[in-house]
Order: structure tokens, then C-alpha cells, then sequence
């Protein structure tokens, strides 16, 4: 039985396939999503979408979606389904689908009368190449296969329209043809494996529309053009393999490189299996960079996020080069943009993400774990000590070390942690001054560098670092400590102390070095775990704050009110988790091992196989925002190794 068992009754039921949604990515930029229904929902859903290098590397749609068509006795029969107005869904084909398994790639089947077809859809690892392999599988009379391609060549966050500027006249190559839309963007070629007669008939079906586009406030329609179809015989058992790439293709050997590609694919047959499936699926290799994707359809690499996910993803992966290569770039870009005279406008531009650079002290930790053949003072002890120095001495109004040791960070207006969002040109959840979680990544930087110079004969270094990390530590039990509710403020300005019941205190008490003795750490666990975890991770606020918003959706403005004011993050669960059973031990194993149960169901729910960006943090928190986010993967990666290691 293969590990996401799909309810195949449900498959016909809208309702229920509409919202689940698949996802398969490339090292070369390129990713291929829809429902499992083939019913795009999303603009940013396409069977071949890809950067464009001509226009800064940004995705875009090429391929929007492929209707095949079985005909026997002159009968056609589209497999293919797309929404128009009025809750019309124009062609029917789910109604044909009987099956859908995923344990290595796509898989769909469909029965029409006699005829049982199943499709599976690859993109090769390292170039723009999109494979459907259909194969006739039962067959009681002559029949013909048709492939009616869907175009759309236009940025993810676009839609587009019907217009007079389009090329919509394709050129013939090796069996089958090749098309540009617009100046500046590759050809997709379009070609299949065995010889077929290509049909031009170009229209626009105009009006084509994205559900979830329409939920969230969004645009929703657009025109998609047709240059025309394919058309060959296909016999019982006999499978045929249709292309569609930026550069031109063999056709001769499209079939063997379907089984080289498919090959490749490690099946996703347990939990694990399926995260680090999706954990790969984050990497992007281009000429410039290797980078870590933060999450999809939308968003690109982001410092932070890659940081905290580096080590969960890494984890179970034998060959931990490419992540290594990932951090390093990741390190140049930090130094580049953080790391200046504080005076340039690239500095100020990415002040939202002060704390970037502690979290880097928190992800060569852990390469030092994992990676034992890597000297890490010998790799990273210069960017290590550049970064303490450069906050130790850089001394701005809205940034500096107080007297107390501790980080002050504050703009009027601009939010400087992770908790980011601004709707109206104003901070959701604006924390100036002295925050949790950034002081607890100091302390954790401070400690952890004068553990290295310990061990690498730097006494003094080691000596003088060590009694900094212990101002530290004595100023922010004191600034922090809030005795009477037995948790940490979120954060401190002047004579405000924030008492909201927040995850950022977590992340204070479960890193290697914590400012925090046993006693305090279990009492915020304590608390952490009656106001803010869920069977999905640990909400951004308590149940109880007066500004607590438990549902994350309407327009953009309603969505981003909501997720730093209840939204659930399944990456903090692993922190939580990391608190937990360094207080438990072998006893909270059994807690430890439900949470992740909880988190197993996830995975035949929104994005098949991964996880969402975040939840709502009302019951039965339902899956929002991005399908799959890179630290949340990397999170439960984390949370089943330390279920190894406690038990």
C-alpha cells in the first residue's frame, strides 16, 4: 500500500481534490505544481515553470497545463479540467481519475469505458525539461492519444491576457514544434517520442481561473493560448513520452531518459523519506550560486530561513556537500549585507533581518555536530569573530550593545525580526528595543566562540570572550525574567516590559548555550506548552492576548494581520521539542513521539508529501500560505532525530 493512501472515493469530490496540491521541483530553478487533479488553482501552478535568465532569474510560466485526450470511434475524451466563471469546470476529466500515488513521482490513472490510462510527469534534475509519460495500460478497440498544450509565458506572479503582441505561430522541429511567445524568452519546444501529426489550430481560451488566487484577493483570471494539438495511435501497452524544454531534445531518447530520471527519485514510501524528498527540493544550483529556495510558489532565498533550515535538512543526507556550499554562499551574502560601515543603503535595507548573523554561530554549531571532518574555527573562525566584533563596536541610535551587553535594536516603524509583517505601511508586531530570541542568539554566539578558542589554545581569546557571554547572561535573566507569569518578556523598550505569551522565548531556551538555568527553562516550556502548542507547532501568540487572531485568511492585508498574531509554525515545534527533552530526557520521549504523529497527518493534506508555511492556530489548523517551507521540512527532520537521540 503505498505511504499516502489517498482516499480514492473523494478523488471525483472538488472539494476535496482542489485542496490537495503537488509539487515537484529541480536543481535548475524549474518546478512542476497542481492539484492532484490537474485543476490549476493557483497562478502559480504550471506543468513547466522555470527561471528566465534574460529577466534577472525570475520564474515564470511556460507550459501552464497539458490536456490529453483519449479517442476511440470518432469519441473524444479530454482528461484534462480547468475552472471557469460561474463554478464551471470545462473539461470534466477528474470524473475519469481513479487513482493517484505519489511514492516516487505523480502517478494518475484514468478508466474511460474500456480504456484504463495512467500518466506520470518528471522534470530532469539539472535542466528545464518537463517528461509525461502516458502509457495505454487496457485498451478493446483502435485508439488515438491527443496532447493539447496550454501557454501561458508570463512571470508567476503575473496573469495574462489575450493580446495582439503574441507569436502564436510555432515552428516545426524533430517531431514537434517549437514556440516564443514574447522577445527575451527561451523557446519551449514541445515534442514527443513517436512520430504525430501536429494540428495547428491556435485559440485563446479566455477566462481561465485560479480559486485560490480568488481567496486570498488576488487577480484570478487570465487567457491561456493554444497553438494547436498533437495526434498519434497508441496501442495496448504501449506508453508514449511527450517534452517540453527551453532548449531543443532528442526525441529517440526521450523513453530512456524517463527511466534514468525516474531512477534517480528516492521513494517516498515513510515520513521521512517523503521530508527529505521535499528538503531536496529546495536547493537551486545557478551559474552564480548554490541558494536554498525558502519556500514555494513565491518566495526566493531568504537568509534567515536558510540558516535555520541548513542543519534539519542535512541531517539524514549522506552527501552533505551542496548544503555545505549552500551555507558558505549563504555567509558571503551575510558579510556583504550586514557586516559594512552601517552607513549604505543596502544595510539599512536589510536591518529587517537584523539577526541574520547570530543565527549563522547557531548553523556552524551544528556543522561542527554533523560534519566532524570540518575544522570549523579553521573554515568560519574569521567570519565568526568579524561578526561579534562588528556588533560589539557598531554603535548607531537604532542599533549598539548597551551597557548591559545586550542588543538594542529599534526603527520607528520598521519591524526587525522575523515576526515582519506590515500592512498600511505599519508593523504588525513591532518589537523595538531588547528582543528574546535576538539577545538569546547573542549569548548563544558569544559562549560558543569562546568554546572554540578553549579548544584551539586561544586562552586569552577564550577567557575574555567567556566573561562577555557572562555579563550577557547575568543582564538578560535580569531584563528578561518575568517571575510572576514564570516565562520571558518578548521584548524590553525603556520601562515596557512586552508580557505577551510569544514561541521567540523558546527559541532562547532550547539553543546550545542558554542564558537560562533548568529551573526557569522548564517553567517557559511549561507555559509554552499550555498557550501556544498545536497539533502543528507552536502558535505566534497565546489564545489569550487580546490581539490573538486564530484564523489566517481574506485579502493579503486580513492574512498578514494574522500570522504573527496566532498563525502556527511547525519550525519552532523543533525547538520547542530540542527545551523538552533536554529537561525530560528518555521521559518526554512519548510526548516528543505524538507531536510527530500529529505532524505525519500532514502529509496527505494541502502539498502532498510536505509542509505547509504555516497553520491556523484554531482547530483543526488547517494548512496556509506557501505549500511547502523549507524550515518547517527541515523542523520535523529535526524533531525525528532528536526522538533517535532521547531514546
Amino acid at each position: 500500500m503505498p505511504y499516502l493512501n489517498l482516499d480514492k472515493t473523494k478523488v471525483v469530490n472538488l472539494e476535496y481534490s482542489l485542496y490537495r496540491e503537488v509539487l515537484r521541483t529541480n536543481r535548475a530553478g524549474s518546478y512542476c505544481s497542481s492539484t492532484i487533479i490537474n485543476c490549476n488553482t493557483r497562478k502559480y501552478h504550471g506543468m513547466l515553470v522555470c527561471p528566465v535568465e534574460n529577466f534577472g532569474g525570475e520564474r515564470f510560466v511556460l507550459l501552464s497545463s497539458l490536456d490529453v485526450s483519449l479517442i476511440q470511434h470518432e469519441q473524444i475524451f479530454n482528461l484534462g479540467i480547468r475552472k471557469y466563471s460561474g463554478n464551471n469546470y470545462e473539461p470534466k476529466g477528474h470524473k475519469y481519475m481513479t487513482d493517484m500515488e505519489t511514492e516516487r513521482i505523480p502517478k494518475r490513472v484514468y478508466r474511460v469505458g474500456g480504456m484504463i490510462l495512467s500518466t506520470e510527469t518528471l522534470l530532469a534534475e539539472d535542466e528545464e525539461l518537463l517528461l509525461h509519460k502516458v502509457m495505454l495500460e487496457e485498451a478493446n478497440s483502435p485508439t488515438k492519444i491527443r496532447f493539447k498544450p496550454f501557454l501561458a509565458f508570463r512571470s508567476i506572479h503575473e496573469l495574462t491576457k489575450q493580446n495582439m503582441e503574441a507569436n502564436t505561430r510555432p515552428e516545426i522541429v524533430g517531431d514537434g514544434i517549437k514556440l516564443k511567445m514574447y522577445d527575451g524568452f527561451p523557446y519551449l519546444h514541445m515534442q514527443l517520442n513517436k512520430k504525430a501529426e501536429f494540428v495547428t489550430v491556435p485559440d485563446w481560451y479566455l477566462g481561465v481561473e485560479y480559486i485560490k488566487e480568488q481567496h486570498r484577493g488576488f487577480d484570478y483570471k487570465e487567457d491561456l493560448f493554444v497553438p494547436g494539438y498533437f495526434e498519434a495511435d497508441i496501442a495496448k501497452g504501449e506508453s508514449i513520452v511527450f517534452a517540453a524544454s527551453t532548449s531543443d531534445i532528442k526525441p529517440a531518447g526521450l523513453k530512456a531518459k524517463f527511466t534514468k530520471e525516474f531512477n534517480k527519485r528516492i521513494p517516498r514510501n515513510t515520513l521521512l523519506h517523503n521530508l527529505m524528498n521535499a528538503g531536496e527540493q529546495f536547493i537551486q544550483k545557478t551559474p552564480e550560486r548554490a541558494k536554498l529556495i525558502a519556500g514555494y510558489h513565491w518566495y526566493d532565498e531568504r537568509l534567515r530561513d536558510s540558516f535555520v533550515a541548513l542543519p534539519g535538512l542535512m541531517t539524514y543526507q549522506n552527501k552533505k556537500d551542496i548544503y555545505i556550499k549552500i551555507f558558505d554562499e549563504a555567509l558571503k551574502v551575510t558579510r556583504q549585507h550586514f557586516m559594512t560601515d552601517g552607513y549604505s543603503d543596502e544595510f539599512k535595507n536589510n536591518l529587517k533581518n537584523i539577526d541574520v548573523p547570530l543565527w549563522s554561530f547557531y548553523t556552524i554549531q551544528q556543522i561542527e555536530q554533523m560534519c566532524p571532518d570540518i575544522n570549523v574555527m579553521e573554515k568560519y573562525g574569521k567570519f565568526m569573530f568579524d561578526g561579534i566584533q562588528f556588533i560589539s563596536t557598531f554603535k548607531r541610535d537604532f542599533l549598539h550593545i548597551a551597557d548591559s551587553g545586550l542588543i538594542y535594536a529599534k526603527i520607528e516603524g520598521k519591524p526587525l525580526t522575523w515576526m515582519n509583517a506590515i500592512v498600511n505601511g505599519k508593523p504588525v508586531t513591532w518589537r523595538p528595543g531588547y528582543t528574546v530570541e535576538e539577545n538569546g542568539l547573542w549569548y548563544n554566539a558569544l559562549c560558543y566562540y569562546a568554546e572554540l578558542c578553549e579548544k584551539h589554545g586561544k586562552k586569552k581569546e577564550a577567557k575574555e570572550y567567556a566573561a562577555y557571554a557572562q555579563k550577557v547572561q547575568e543582564s538578560f535573566v535580569q531584563m528578561f525574567w518575568n517571575e510572576e507569569g514564570g516565562y520571558l518578556y518578548d521584548y524590553v523598550d525603556g520601562n515596557y516590559c512586552d508580557a505577551s505569551v510569544r514561541p521567540n522565548q523558546v527559541i532562547a531556551v532550547s539553543l546550545p548555550y542558554s542564558p537560562l538555568d533548568v529551573d526557569k527553562r522548564k517553567r517557559v516550556i511549561d507555559v509554552c506548552k499550555k498557550e501556544l502548542l498545536t497539533p502543528r507547532g507552536l502558535r505566534s501568540l497565546s489564545p489569550q492576548s487580546p490581539q490573538y487572531e486564530g484564523v489566517l485568511g481574506g485579502n493579503q492585508a486580513q492574512r498578514d494581520l494574522a500570522r504573527h498574531q496566532g498563525a502556527t509554525y511547525p519550525w519552532l515545534t523543533a525547538f520547542f521539542l530540542e527545551a523538552y527533552l533536554n529537561i525530560h530526557k528518555h521521559g518526554g520521549v512519548t510526548f516528543a513521539k505524538r507531536m510527530l504523529d500529529e505532524m505525519e497527518e500532514e502529509m496527505g493534506r494541502h502539498c502532498l508529501g510536505t509542509v505547509s508555511e504555516c497553520y491556523n492556530g484554531n482547530p483543526p489548523h488547517t494548512g496556509k500560505e506557501a505549500v511547502s517551507m523549507a524550515w518547517n521540512v527541515a523542523g520535523v527532520m529535526r524533531v525525528i532525530k532528536l526522538i533517535e537521540k532521547y531514546s
